[in-house]
């Protein structure tokens, strides 16, 4: 549960700001991308510190190194969660932590399965409603940014406010 409400009231907390006048937050896209980090940030140091043992017990029985995984995992969300704060590099954030999302879901079904987890929203249905929610805020980044690309006009595009893309050069006027 406390990965929801990291989500949820950093979410609010930037959408508040950006409706309070700070002009970076106020598109939804931005503050959705920083619950997110927040999120995957709480989450990827919970295979670190606090939880460790409780996610190595969910590593299905299947898999090899549960210790490993979780270390890769954590240290997979953590650079995820610093993507997520990067413009340029958003929208491949958040697919890639899509797909960790994806990839990780069995070993949520493995812990509720095998009873390892005995809070209320550990249950296995509320287990996947929680990814789904996660699922469609990194999908809404994906979506918000391939949209915002395709509506960019060519001189937005090359604008010093478009992070990481070149600038073309002034055309010359042609002398008579």
């Amino acid at each position: 549960m406390e990965p929801l409400i990291a989500l949820v009231a950093v979410t609010l907390a930037l959408l508040a700001a950006g409706a309070a006048g700070v002009r970076r937050f106020r598109p939804w896209p931005v503050a959705l991308r920083g619950g997110l980090a927040a999120m995957f940030t709480l989450t990827g140091m919970a295979h670190f510190v606090g939880m460790r043992a409780e996610l190595v017990a969910m590593v299905p029985p299947a898999l090899p190194n549960p210790g490993l995984l979780v270390t890769v995992t954590g240290l997979l969300e953590l650079a995820g969660a610093a993507g997520l704060l990067i413009r340029r590099t958003a929208p491949w954030a958040a697919g890639c932590l899509t797909a960790l999302l994806i990839l990780m879901f069995p070993a949520n079904v493995y812990a509720a399965v095998e009873g390892l987890s005995t809070g209320p929203f550990e249950a296995l249905i509320p287990r996947t409603l929680l990814q789904i929610v996660f699922l469609s805020a990194t999908v809404a980044v994906v979506i918000s940014s391939l949209r915002s690309r395709a509506t960019e006009s060519p001189s937005e595009a090359h604008s010093p406010s478009a992070p990481g893309v070149a600038l073309l050069p002034a055309p010359r006027p042609r002398s008579r």
